[in-house]
């Protein structure tokens, strides 16, 4: 998998992260992470890590993390993978696979062997939302929008124009992409307890800025080009 890089977007992970880069060991794949200049911490936990390339992203927030990091990404397919160890690292072998027939491939907890032991009841009606209203207004077929263990062709990526610095990211991403009429494939994935720290979502505020995310879009593509 030496055409595959892991782009790892941290922020104050210092206790996570080293240990999520030593379950990577066994892979043969490049490492990206993405994170801040003065996210010293962090910074200090993992630089003696040679394998591991440290991006400092343009500005803040998540959507900008990744976005900056992928773009400058070498190899042809790219995955985001979480810092803080909720991750099935496992699913690799199979992501890559199936990469190699579609343009994405998405994972979900809400498949049938997936599931997951860190989502909240607030986490898990929002996304069951969210995913709905994906499907409803863009004929998306994801059952799981907000959960952002993908793997991506990088030139694909390239081709989106993503504009999303936060967590809009995670709906702005399955819906361009499917609006370019690239092919994808999801398969069910197990999330993990994460190994410290609390979640960087804010369910209320970041909802509603998803929600206004999607509702953007859908006029933007769906009712002023029509």
């Amino acid at each position: 998998m030496n055409d595959l890089t892991l782009i790892i977007p941290a922020k104050n992970e210092s206790e996570s992260l080293p240990a999520v880069i030593d379950s990577l060991e066994k892979y043969n794949l490049n490492i990206t992470v993405s994170l801040k200049k003065n996210d010293i911490e962090t910074i200090e936990a993992i630089k003696k890590n040679k394998k591991i390339n440290i991006f400092y992203q343009s500005g803040i927030g998540y959507g900008n993390s990744l976005n900056d990091a992928i773009k400058a990404c070498k190899t042809k397919y790219f995955c985001i993978f979480n810092a803080d160890g909720s991750f099935e690292s496992n699913d690799l072998y199979k992501m890559h696979k199936l990469i190699q027939t579609n343009d994405f491939v998405y994972t979900s907890r809400y498949e049938n062997e997936g599931g997951s032991e860190d989502d909240t009841i607030i986490t898990l009606i929002g996304n069951k939302i969210f995913s709905a209203l994906g499907n409803l207004l863009f004929s998306l077929n994801i059952s799981d929008i907000l959960y952002t263990y993908i793997m991506g062709r990088t030139e694909c990526f390239k081709k989106l124009n993503m504009a999303s610095a936060d967590f809009r990211f995670c709906v702005e991403l399955p819906i361009k992409m499917h609006l370019s009429n690239m092919s994808y494939i999801s398969i069910p994935s197990m999330e993990k307890e994460r190994i410290a720290g609390k979640k960087k979502v804010n369910a209320l505020k970041d909802g509603f800025l998803i929600l206004v995310e999607i509702l953007k879009l859908f006029f933007q593509y769906k009712v002023f080009r029509n």
